[in-house]
C-alpha cells in the first residue's frame, strides 16, 4: 500500500495556464546553465566531500589536518580536494611547504549553512 504522503496531487483535467508557463519560460536559464548547476550539486552528493567542506566551514586546514580529522588517507583527501577546487568550492594558499585549504567564498558558506538549516527543520 502506498503511503498517503507519497501520493502526488495532479490536476483532474488538462488546463494549461499559458501565462504562468510563459512567465517561467522567460526567466528559465539556458540548458547549459542548468546542466552546470546540476553538476555543482552532484559534487555535494558525496559524504566525504561534505565532511571536508564542513570541516573547512569551521576553519582553514591542511591536507594532514583533514586526513587526521576524518580518518582518511592523505591521498583520499587530496583527491577530494582536487574535485572541490575544480568546482570552485575550495581555495588553497601555500605557506612554506604546507598548503592550506579554505572554502572559496561566502557563497559556499551560505550553501552549507542553508543546507544544514534545511535538514534541521
Amino acid at each position: 500500500m502506498i503511503s498517503p504522503d507519497l501520493i502526488i496531487d495532479k490536476c483532474d483535467f488538462l488546463c494549461v495556464h499559458e501565462d504562468a508557463v510563459q512567465e517561467v519560460l522567460s526567466s528559465m536559464p539556458a540548458d547549459e546553465k542548468l546542466y552546470d548547476l546540476a553538476e555543482l550539486f552532484k559534487v555535494f552528493g558525496d559524504s566525504t566531500r561534505i565532511k571536508i567542506l564542513y570541516a573547512l566551514f569551521e576553519r582553514e586546514l591542511c591536507v594532514c589536518d583533514i586526513s587526521n580529522l576524518l580518518g582518511l588517507s592523505q591521498t583520499a583527501v587530496s583527491h577530494q580536494l582536487r574535485i572541490l577546487k575544480a568546482n570552485k568550492l575550495v581555495k588553497s594558499r601555500r605557506s612554506g611547504k604546507i598548503v592550506f585549504y579554505a572554502l572559496d567564498d561566502d557563497h559556499v558558506y551560505k550553501i552549507i549553512d542553508c543546507g544544514m538549516e534545511h535538514i534541521n527543520e
